[in-house]
């Protein structure tokens, strides 16, 4: 079991770059393998989530060719060659490791496929509900069949002849209003999904920028089937849920400054800078627009972080970043409250049960609610040892309040953050250590030959 020791903050660099965006990676790999022709990705996250993407594109058929590897971070520019919307049967099962996103968005893939295909995935993501996904795409014409009520890994998806429906959405999800759009590309007509709360909107996006015809009107999504997409190269903007972790850090440190460079600023995802102004943070960003995605670079200074209430409309906007804002209330004055954030029960694990359990183990006061907490701010946060659950989220929540806790931090379980921010423990180092010599580099992430 790998762990991960964490210290009083010792330096902080000038600048960072945090790896490609994970959602977007994803999408663009999905996106790729429908297409006929060869997209080029460049930015590419190699975290064990996406290649687990890249590798089932590769089992319905798609080409893969590796261009460009970093040291520390891995396979960052791919080439993906695409035979079209039509795929080839998979010769086995596909492992989707411990990725909803692959696993959720591939269901809606697999329901426009005449054949049947099995999904699997770690313990962890063996928990996780799909019913969210099966029930709008049984309703289209598909079957995805799953284990127990919540219809849980392994799957078994039969795609069918779809129609287009008209789907409103019970909970907020991009997850979910992706795997209907995508269904809805071999569908005859238009089908629509009606958001309660905005999510993140990378899905259409990239419908653009591969040529898809798609319409939003107020809180409705449509999209017009049959389509397929047409390849085109794209770049990949560093993913704000990763450059969160330094903002924090830098944010509490009266004094301080880091420039994030290259990060994506989709206006869907940039609820943390908004919450860590609030918080008495200075953040300020300068933006360029490409791909259809705006990115930029991003500067914190930090400051008395204070309490803040975060809940409502922005939760779909930090969903992800939930667990270090928890830890950024910890450090700030006052009372913070998370709340309307039920979707943290069913990430890859129980968020808000984990986040409670690790922030009383440094010795700060949380009230467990059922849709989030309630963080007393201020106490001196002590240096324990955490479990992360087996979340990457949680493990690198943790190593930054580790930097503000007397004596250490350690972690146990962290070979998760490999699932979504290859490299994290070297760009620890910086702040822990001033350099890179305390750690070696970690290997870097390789798709296998298919």
């Amino acid at each position: 079991m790998a762990t991960l020791k964490s210290r009083k903050l010792k330096s902080i660099p000038a600048e960072i770059t945090v790896p490609g965006d994970k959602s977007i990676s994803h999408r663009a790999a999905m996106f790729a393998g429908l297409a006929k022709g060869t997209t080029v990705i460049d930015g590419f996250l190699p975290s064990e989530d996406c290649l687990c993407t890249v590798k089932a594109m590769q089992a319905l058929g798609a080409e893969v060719q590796p261009l460009e590897e970093v040291e520390g971070v891995g396979l960052v520019k791919l080439a993906i060659t695409g035979k079209g919307s039509k795929l080839q049967v998979p010769s086995h099962p596909i492992d989707c490791g411990n990725s909803g996103t692959t696993t959720r968005l591939l269901c809606g893939i697999l329901a426009g496929q005449p054949f049947t295909t099995e999904l699997f995935g770690d313990p962890s993501l063996s928990k996780r509900p799909m019913k969210r996904v099966a029930d709008p795409l049984g309703q289209m014409g598909a079957r995805v069949e799953g284990q127990g009520e919540k219809i849980c890994a392994p799957l078994k998806v039969t795609g069918g002849n779809l129609k287009p429906m008209y789907y409103k959405l019970p909970v907020a999800s991009a997850q979910v209003k992706s795997a209907v759009l995508l269904a809805g590309l071999f569908a005859q007509g238009k089908t629509t999904v009606v958001e309660p709360v905005a999510t993140r909107n990378h899905t259409e996006r990239l419908f653009s920028h591969f040529g898809i015809k798609w319409l939003r009107e107020e809180d409705a999504v449509s999209v017009y089937g049959p389509q397929e997409p047409q390849a085109r190269d794209i770049v990949v903007p560093g993913d704000i849920s990763s450059a969160a972790f330094w903002m924090v850090a830098v944010a509490a440190s009266p004094g301080s400054q880091i420039i994030i460079k290259n990060v994506g600023l989709n206006p869907t995802r940039t609820g943390i800078l908004n919450v860590l102004l609030r918080m008495g943070a200075q953040v300020t960003h300068s933006e360029i627009q490409s791909d259809g995605e705006p990115r930029g670079n991003i500067v914190v200074k930090g400051g008395e972080l204070n309490a803040t209430v975060i809940g409502g409309a922005e939760i779909p906007n930090v969903i992800d970043e939930l667990p270090i804002l928890a830890v950024a209330g910890a450090l700030a004055r006052g009372n913070t409250l998370i709340r309307d954030a039920e979707e943290l029960r069913v990430k890859e694990t129980d968020r808000i049960a984990a986040v409670a359990h690790n922030l009383r183990l440094m010795g700060v006061k949380v009230t467990e609610r059922p849709d989030g907490m309630e963080i007393e701010g201020g106490a001196k946060l002590q240096g324990a040892t955490l479990p992360c659950f087996g979340d990457h989220r949680i493990a690198m929540a943790f190593a930054i309040a580790g930097m503000y806790a007397e004596g250490t931090t350690t972690i146990e379980g962290t070979e998760c953050i490999g699932t979504s921010y290859p490299g994290f423990e070297h760009h620890l180092d910086l702040f822990l250590h001033g350099d890179t010599a305390a750690r070696p580099i970690p290997t870097i992430s390789r798709i296998p030959p298919h």
